[in-house]
């Protein structure tokens, strides 16, 4: 792994000030004083580390504690629904069924107001609880001819 430059670690130090400054609950005033107090310069983007690690070990006194290391926020999955979306709108279609009526059974099955808000397993589901009752239908008509 590369080592942080000079830059990066004095931005990451910046970043972390703003942080201790929300957590703090501090308002532009008496952020800026402690600023003044600790490096006399009241702004970060004026400091070096050294008085950027002056002004973080200041915030850590008052009570900020550091959290955890995050790895970040969970990457949003997306998958290629729209095999299924097009299977369910022909299984509508030969059922003679609209696309409300596939949002009413996505409401009452997963408790979605809507298809599109369906992952891929749910609409599987769907598809499936569709089928069979167009294959029901299809057996009650077999038997009446």
């Amino acid at each position: 792994m590369a080592r942080m430059t000079y830059e990066q670690r004095r931005q990451g130090l910046i970043a972390k000030i703003h942080v201790a400054k929300t957590q703090l609950a501090l308002d532009d005033d008496n952020y800026r004083a402690i600023l003044q107090r600790v490096t006399a310069k009241s702004s970060c983007a004026e400091m070096n580390l050294q008085e950027l690690q002056r002004v973080m070990a200041e915030m850590e006194r008052l009570g900020f504690k550091p959290t955890k290391k995050s790895i970040g926020r969970k990457p949003l999955h997306f998958t290629d629904v729209s095999d299924l979306m097009a299977k369910l709108g022909k299984l509508l279609q030969l059922t003679e069924k609209s696309w409300a009526y596939a949002n009413g059974m996505a409401k009452q099955m997963f408790q979605k107001d809507n298809v599109n808000q369906l992952n891929a397993a749910e609409l599987r589901k769907l598809i499936a609880a569709l089928n069979y009752h167009y294959l029901k239908v299809q057996a009650k008509q077999a038997k009446k001819a």
